[in-house]
């Protein structure tokens, strides 16, 4: 607590108010991020590299400027300091994430995509087990299993062609990435992670930079990726790395599966990507175990 004399202290709220304003955050960082695939939809930039770069440099800059405003420079400065090799690591899985995600739209759909990242809590509990040997419930168990089920029969159209392996490979590598980002943070969870987050959009800017074929964009497309890495990605990190903190992490988990919801949704009411049966129903049966899941893990934390 060495650190409390030179960072911002947050008012306490009453533990209702609180958890309800928390709930809030996170939801709407749900939300921000759903627009994800549909945004992406609008920009026709044939190199993913170079929407990787313009999506990363405005995450960073709303991201540094956030915490300039919350923490200001001093507190700032505090921040990066205390992030420790823990925070780099986390970055990494982040900026891993974010890249996988545009390249991954380039060969498959945006509900496979969602769909799959929607297996992030429990892939990381699994990764948790074998790493760790935490003890895992037997209801979690089932609900792992449900969501492998579910996820076969998501992909099980690319073994015929009929989609793309590389997309679901990476669209499988988002939800790896965010998984061994929550283990990382569950591990040291004194270290706040917001300089993290902007530490990951800066690498994945700087890979971005080195491997594009160029940075040049209409003015159109410049309004569409302000919009892409400000507001979809780097708000979307703000709201949710402030709002997690105030409520318990199966409902933060919960709250996070509207972006699974809603993405698919918006894409095919805005851009008519209708997806495929397969997906519909490997997807029912992810969101259906982890709605599950995630329902009963919240009631024993009530309870305990």
């Amino acid at each position: 607590m060495s650190s409390a004399s030179t960072l911002p202290v947050t008012p306490t709220l009453p533990e209702s108010r609180g958890q309800g304003f928390g709930a809030a955050l996170v939801l709407g960082a749900a939300v921000a991020w759903s627009f994800g695939g549909t945004l992406a939809r609008f920009l026709h930039i044939e190199d993913g590299w170079t929407v990787v770069f313009w999506r990363s440099l405005f995450a960073a800059l709303f991201l540094l400027g956030f915490m300039l405003v919350r923490d200001g420079p001093r507190g700032t400065v505090q921040l990066f300091r205390g992030m420790g090799l823990a925070g780099i690591a986390v970055g990494i899985c982040f900026a891993t994430a974010s890249t996988s995600f545009i390249l991954a739209l380039a060969y498959t759909t945006v509900a496979n995509v969602m769909l799959i990242q929607a297996g992030v809590p429990l892939i990381a509990a699994l990764m948790a087990w074998m790493l760790f040997r935490e003890k895992i419930a037997t209801h979690t168990w089932i609900a792992i299993a449900a969501v492998i089920g579910g996820v076969a029969i998501m992909v099980s159209e690319s073994l015929g062609g009929g989609a793309s392996m590389i997309g679901d490979a990476l669209a499988l590598l988002i939800a790896f990435a965010f998984a061994s980002a929550t283990i990382i943070t569950r591990r040291f969870a004194h270290v706040r992670m917001t300089p993290a987050v902007f530490l990951g959009t800066v690498i994945a800017g700087t890979t971005a930079a080195s491997q594009a074929s160029g940075f040049a964009i209409t003015a159109s497309e410049l309004g569409i990726l302000i919009v892409f890495g400000a507001l979809n990605f780097g708000l979307g990190l703000a709201l949710f790395v402030t709002g997690a903190r105030l409520i318990p992490s199966a409902l933060a988990a919960l709250l996070g599966t509207a972006e699974t919801v809603l993405g698919p949704l918006w894409v095919a009411l805005i851009h008519g990507e209708i997806p495929s049966p397969y997906t519909v129903i490997g997807g029912a049966i992810v969101l259906t175990a982890l709605i599950c899941y995630l329902g009963v893990e919240l009631w024993r934390q009530r309870r305990a």
